[in-house]
């Protein structure tokens, strides 16, 4: 390679470098100004909401399917990788054709403008962080390609010139980078921190319940199964939102709308001071896969949403709920599961003795037994509108799944996995079927015959079951599956089907070897 494509190669490498630090001033100084202004208007996390709302279904289920509740890092990777390429574009471009270069940026900022404004909590002020960062990222690469042009200029120059110019462009692109990703991280990490909502929540205490759920039984002695009840931390989190809402309870109300003859409003004071109830119900996502870990139980603390909805007296003719969460995601729940007495469909405040982990809804969230979340479980919910199916549909619905969302029956087998011993060998695991409950689990070796295992007590028919089966395991490779049958005699079906379009089912099959 010659002196002269070298030059060539360091020239673009150093143009797009202009780029990329000109992004990075962008971000760090959107990120400040989004802090300043409360967590609003972050054009990164406008642009990924965007990106989620539009992705078709079929891409959405695989990446869930892949990454699990790892989707959003994936997500803020791949927004990343994007960021990076059209910065390095842009430096490119403004190098070698300006203003060609700042149009891009422009461009770009333009369009997380567009989706910073058209989200579902956006004010006017959620244009400034993108305005103001976008205003920082062009001043700095007109000045940096101007300021590289100078430096890598063929037209004669002394050697002392070239290097002030060369020292001059050095400095300033590392200092601006610098300090923009320093302000930007830690202005990212306190927007992340939600300290508004984490303080109001550290200052609260957890009502106690009126009612209170069944005691719980004692964990079978089995290594290897999922507990009871899964602790806040290791709960699932599936939703759209790409940075928790932070949400102060002082100013929190749930408004029921719609057709109704009163229209409800209820604060956070107020609901907490209403005789709560206590529940364990499982909650399950629509995209888990046969055997995966998209489930969890926990117990829950809140008031019947029967009882507000009967407060706001719907009218004739309307069959759907649509919930709606602070940060625009919607689901549609069938009116009548909501208005059953027999169901624990609440507004949670409390999960598993603690207030509600901000992850997972706080302030106040929906837990409605038997249906899949992406109709029924809305966190950082704002309002409750009495509708149709006919005139309204949940964020999921148009994406291709199902609008009414029951939980199938399944079963799931925990352990063993991978390599045992000869001998005595526990398999073991949890079913479900909230509202249904589970009667009978039953596990099959190989192609034998099926074998019933022992079921743990009842607590609530809306709470997962544990179960287990002694086997005393031969040496060799072996098959084992599991099955369940429900309270009302419905055994579960061999035939598999993915989660879309209103969940998966089939039997769960892991492989043993014994040795």
């Amino acid at each position: 390679m010659t002196d002269v494509t070298m030059t060539e190669t360091r020239k673009r490498l150093l143009a797009a470098l202009t780029g990329i630090v000109a992004a990075v001033v962008t971000l760090g100084v959107a990120e400040l100004v989004s802090l300043v202004l409360g967590g609003i208007g972050n054009p990164l996390l406008s642009v990924g909401s965007f990106v989620i709302d539009i992705v078709p279904e079929g891409v959405k289920s695989a990446v869930i399917a892949l990454f699990g509740t790892g989707d959003k890092i994936v997500l803020g990777a791949t927004l990343g990788i994007l960021v990076l390429l059209l910065a390095g574009a842009a430096g490119l471009l403004q190098f070698r054709r300006p203003p060609v270069g700042l149009v891009v940026l422009g461009a770009v900022a333009l369009i997380a403008l567009v989706t910073a404004l058209t989200r579902a909590d956006a004010t006017p002020t959620a244009a400034a962080p993108t305005l103001v960062g976008a205003a920082a990222g062009l001043v700095v690469l007109r000045t940096l390609a101007a300021r590289l042009r100078a430096w890598t200029s063929p037209l004669s120059r002394t050697e002392r010139d070239r290097h002030l110019e060369r020292r001059t462009f050095l400095q300033l692109a590392v200092s601006a980078g610098a300090v923009s990703l320093v302000v930007g991280l830690g202005a990212r990490m306190l927007n992340s921190a939600t300290q508004v909502a984490s303080a109001a929540r550290a200052a609260l205490k957890l009502p106690k319940p009126a009612s209170l759920a069944p005691a719980a039984a004692a964990e079978p002695a089995v290594s290897g199964i999922s507990p009871f009840v899964v602790p806040n931390g290791d709960f699932y989190r599936i939703d759209t939102a790409l940075q928790v809402p932070s949400i102060d309870p002082a100013t929190w109300e749930l408004r029921i709308t719609g057709m109704v003859e009163n229209e409800v409003s209820i604060s956070y004071e107020e609901l907490a001071a209403l005789p709560l109830e206590e529940h364990y119900v499982t909650l399950s996502c629509v995209s888990n896969e046969v055997g995966g870990s998209l489930v969890g139980n926990a117990k829950w603390l809140g008031y019947p949403i029967r009882t507000l909805l009967a407060q706001a007296k719907p009218k004739a003719g309307a069959d759907m709920v649509l919930s709606s969460s602070i940060d625009g995601f919607t689901a549609g729940t069938p009116l009548e599961v909501l208005q059953d007495e027999n169901r624990a469909a609440i507004l949670a405040i409390g999960m598993n003795d603690e207030l509600l982990p901000l992850e997972h809804g706080f302030p106040v969230r929906m837990v409605v037994p038997g249906l899949y979340g992406y109709v029924s479980a809305t966190k950082w919910v704002v309002e409750l509108k009495v509708t149709t199916f006919a005139a309204d549909e949940g964020y999921w619905t148009p994406r291709g799944w199902d609008a009414l969302g029951p939980v199938k029956l399944e079963s799931r087998i925990d352990t063993p996995v991978n390599t045992v011993a000869v001998g005595t060998v526990p398999i073991a695991g949890v079913a479900w079927s909230p509202h249904v409950g589970v009667a009978k689990v039953e596990v099959q070796i190989d192609d034998g015959e099926w074998l019933e295992a022992t079921l743990a007590p009842v607590v609530d028919v809306d709470a997962w079951l544990q179960w287990w089966y002694e086997w005393d395991a031969p040496a060799g490779n072996h098959d084992i599956r599991v099955r369940a049958t429900d309270n009302e005699g419905y055994t579960q079906t061999s035939v598999y089907a993915p989660p879309a379009p209103n969940g998966a089912s089939g039997w769960h099959e892991v492989s043993v070897q014994v040795a």
